[in-house]
C-alpha cells in the first residue's frame, strides 16, 4: 500500500509539461527511449482507485512524431471545415466541372469611311455593291476587285469627264464582254448609273427585262447586251433612249415583233440578228440611218420593202439571210450606193435580179443564194468593180454573159446549183423543168432599168476590165455580228 500511495504522490502532467518543454527547445534532438514511469501493476492500482476517479488522467504518453502528425491532420481538417462552410458552391460542384467559357472576342475596329474621287462616283457606289450581291455566277472572279472606294478600278468599269461638268470624274463607261457573269435581272443597276454613257455586256449570263427607267439616263448611246438570256418582247423601253446610236440585242430569247419606230431613230448600228422575231418587215424600214443593219437568222416574212432606197445615203451593210423573206427583189436596191454588202441569202424570194443592182458601185458582198431567183444573170451587175464575192447558187438562173462568166473563172461568182446548160454542177433537168416560174413581180419592165450611168469598161469588149483589188483581211462588221462573241 506504502508503494502505492508513492507512485501516487507523483504528478504526471509535469512529466508530460517536461517532455513537451525540452522537445520544443531542442526539435531536432533524436528521441530518447524512456522507460514507461509506471508498471502495469501500478496503472492496475490507479484505474481501480476511487479515490482518484474523478480526476482520472491518461497515463501514457504519446510519441512526439505522432503528436506532430495529429496536429497537422487537425488543423488540414479544420481548414476544409471552413472552406465548405464559407464556400458551399465547392461542396455541391464536381471537381470535373467544365471549365469557364473564355471571355468574348475583343470587338472589331469599325472600317474606315470611304473616300470618294468625286461625290458622283460615291453615290453609285452602293447601287454596284447591291448588283454584285444578286450575282450567281463569276467563274473568272470579277466581283473580286468590286472592293472599296477606287471605281474606276473596279474591272469593267471606267471612269471619264461627264458632258455637263469638266471638271467631274464619273462612271461613263462599262464592258463586261465576256465576263460570264450571272444574274437574275439587269433592272436596279444600268437603270441607276446616272452618267452612264455605255454599256456593253456581250457574252454572259444576264436574263430578265430591260427596265423602262433606262430610259431616263441622259447620256447613254451605246447599248449591247448580246449574247445573254433575255427573253420576252423587244425591249420597247430604248426607245426613250434620245441619244441611243448603237444597239445590239442579238443571240437572245426575243420574240414577237420589232417597233416601227425603230427604224425611225438616229442609230448608227442595229443587230438584231439571231433572235425570234416573227413579222412582215416594216414597209418603213427605208427610213433607217442606220448604217449597218442585221435581221439574219430570224422568221421575218415578206418582201424586202421598197423603201428600201430612202436609206441610200447611209446604208452601208445589211443583212437578212436566214429568214422566210418572200416576193421579188425591189428595183430601188440599185440606190444603195453605198453598200458594201448586201446578203439575202437563203429565204424564199423570186423572180429576176434586177438590172438596177449594177449601180451598187461600192458593193463588195453581194448574196442571193438559195432563193428561187431566175433568167439571166444581168452583165450589168457582173460588171462591178469592188465585187469580192457574188452568191447566186441554188437558184434557177438559166443564162450568163462573157463578163459573168470571167468572174466565174477568177473564183468571184459562184453559180452552182442553177439551170445553166453548159456548166458543171447544175440542177438536174427534171428539176428545172419542174420549176414554176412567177410571173407576178410588180413593175416587172423596171428590172431591165438601169438608174445610173455605168462605167465605159461594160460598154465595149476593147476595153479592160478593171477590178479594184480586194481590202485585205478586211473584217466586215455585219458578218462578224452572226458571231456571239464581241464585236
Amino acid at each position: 500500500m506504502r508503494r502505492s500511495s508513492n507512485i501516487c504522490t507523483t504528478n504526471p502532467n509535469q512529466n508530460i509539461k517536461k517532455f513537451v518543454k525540452t522537445r520544443c527547445n531542442n526539435p531536432n534532438q533524436p528521441l530518447q527511449k524512456h522507460r514507461p514511469p509506471y508498471s502495469n501493476l501500478q496503472l492496475l492500482s490507479l484505474k481501480h482507485n476511487h479515490s482518484l476517479s474523478s480526476h482520472r488522467m491518461t497515463t501514457t504518453l504519446l510519441p512526439t512524431k505522432h503528436l506532430t502528425f495529429t496536429f497537422t491532420l487537425t488543423l488540414i481538417l479544420i481548414l476544409i471545415i471552413s472552406l465548405l462552410f464559407f464556400h458551399p458552391t465547392l461542396s455541391t460542384e464536381c471537381s470535373c466541372t467544365s471549365p469557364p467559357p473564355p471571355p468574348p472576342p475583343p470587338p472589331e475596329p469599325e472600317p474606315e469611311p470611304l473616300i470618294f474621287l468625286d461625290q458622283r462616283l460615291a453615290l453609285v457606289y452602293p447601287i454596284i455593291q447591291t448588283f454584285k450581291n444578286i450575282i450567281t455566277s463569276d467563274p473568272l472572279g470579277i466581283t473580286k476587285t468590286w472592293v472599296g472606294s477606287d471605281i474606276c478600278s473596279y474591272r469593267g468599269f471606267y471612269c471619264g469627264i461627264p458632258p455637263d461638268n469638266s471638271s467631274a470624274t464619273v462612271l461613263a463607261s462599262i464592258d463586261f464582254n465576256g465576263f460570264q457573269l450571272g444574274a437574275p435581272t439587269l433592272d436596279g443597276f444600268i437603270d441607276k448609273l446616272p452618267d452612264l454613257a455605255v454599256f456593253h455586256a456581250n457574252t454572259n449570263n444576264f436574263s430578265g427585262t430591260i427596265s423602262p427607267n433606262i430610259s431616263k439616263l441622259p447620256f447613254i448611246y451605246e447599248l449591247d447586251i448580246s449574247n445573254n438570256k433575255f427573253h420576252g418582247e423587244f425591249p420597247v423601253s430604248v426607245l426613250g433612249i434620245t441619244g441611243l446610236t448603237f444597239l445590239d440585242i442579238r443571240f437572245n430569247f426575243f420574240t414577237g415583233t420589232v417597233p416601227p419606230q425603230v427604224f425611225k431613230k438616229t442609230l448608227d448600228v442595229l443587230f438584231i440578228n439571231n433572235n425570234n422575231f416573227m413579222q412582215r418587215l416594216p414597209d418603213d424600214l427605208g427610213f433607217t440611218t442606220a448604217l449597218y443593219l442585221t435581221f439574219a437568222n430570224n422568221k421575218f416574212t415578206g418582201p424586202i420593202p421598197c423603201s428600201i432606197g430612202k436609206a441610200s445615203s447611209t446604208l452601208i451593210e445589211v443583212l437578212f439571210l436566214n429568214n422566210q423573206l418572200t416576193g421579188c427583189l425591189p428595183y430601188e436596191l440599185g440606190f444603195l450606193r453605198n453598200a458594201t454588202v448586201f446578203d439575202a441569202g437563203n429565204n424564199l424570194l423570186t423572180g429576176p435580179l434586177p438590172c438596177s443592182l449594177g449601180c451598187l458601185e461600192k458593193i463588195e458582198q453581194l448574196n442571193f443564194a438559195g432563193n428561187f431567183l431566175y433568167g439571166q444573170v444581168p452583165e450589168a451587175v457582173c460588171a462591178l468593180g469592188s465585187l469580192v464575192n457574188l452568191s447566186l447558187s441554188n437558184n434557177y438562173f438559166t443564162k450568163l454573159g462573157p463578163l459573168c462568166r470571167k468572174l466565174i473563172k477568177s473564183g468571184v461568182l459562184n453559180v452552182r446549183k442553177n439551170c445553166i446548160n453548159d456548166l458543171p454542177d447544175q440542177r438536174s433537168p427534171s428539176d428545172c423543168a419542174s420549176f414554176n416560174y412567177p410571173k407576178n413581180c410588180p413593175y416587172l419592165a423596171s428590172y431591165n432599168i438601169i438608174p445610173c450611168k455605168l462605167p465605159p469598161p461594160y460598154y465595149g469588149p476593147r476595153h479592160p476590165f478593171p477590178r479594184h483589188p480586194p481590202w485585205p483581211n478586211r473584217r466586215l462588221l455585219s458578218y462578224s455580228a452572226l458571231s456571239r462573241h464581241r464585236l
